[in-house]
């Protein structure tokens, strides 16, 4: 008698299999909303700054750089597209800074970023407990570790060379 009271006052029930009903356009409505922002068109743009020299870089790396900045990553932290988790990186650091730092100058010397570093996975997650519209979800983007690596070493010399332009005030990034 209580029970069928409380479920009376709250409308709560059980719910059933048959209560879900999954969106099967989900997936590609999210599709929409999160790949909204890529350029299809931006060789061409590349092309013409790399012919102004405006690209051109001293920037070098070197095995040390590479072997800390992967002995710095957090291993559980979640693995990109590439399925590489951070704590294997992590654990190889040794061993995986001479092949890393080989990718990476290659990388730098012709002003390309491999797909495969490029690559993301976007995971919506609800910022709320019952979704009402694709506007309740938070977007994760996982990138590779491998290239949060590469990132924060091209930081640190960009940051080294520009420090004295550097706003006091500047706290991303």
């Amino acid at each position: 008698m209580v029970k069928d009271r409380d479920m009376h006052i709250t409308e709560y029930r059980q719910r059933s299999q048959g209560d879900i009903t999954p969106k099967i356009t989900l997936p590609d409505e999210l599709n929409e909303i999160y790949a909204c922002f890529e350029a299809p068109n931006t060789g061409q743009r590349h092309k013409t700054l790399a012919s102004e020299g405006i690209l051109d870089t001293t920037l070098t790396v070197s095995s040390a750089e590479v072997r800390m900045a992967l002995r710095k990553t957090i291993p559980w932290k979640a693995a990109g597209p590439d399925n590489i988790p951070g704590r294997a990186l992590m654990v190889c650091s040794s061993e995986l800074a001479d092949v890393f730092t080989d990718i990476y100058k290659l990388s730098l010397t012709q002003a390309l970023v491999s797909t495969c570093f490029k690559s993301t996975t976007n995971i919506p997650l609800p910022k709320k407990n019952t979704v009402t519209c694709l506007n309740d979800y938070c977007p994760i983007a996982l990138t590779p570790i491998a290239m949060k690596c590469f990132e924060r070493i091209v930081m640190s010399h960009i940051k080294t060379n520009i420090t004295t332009t550097l706003d006091p005030f500047q706290f991303a990034y």
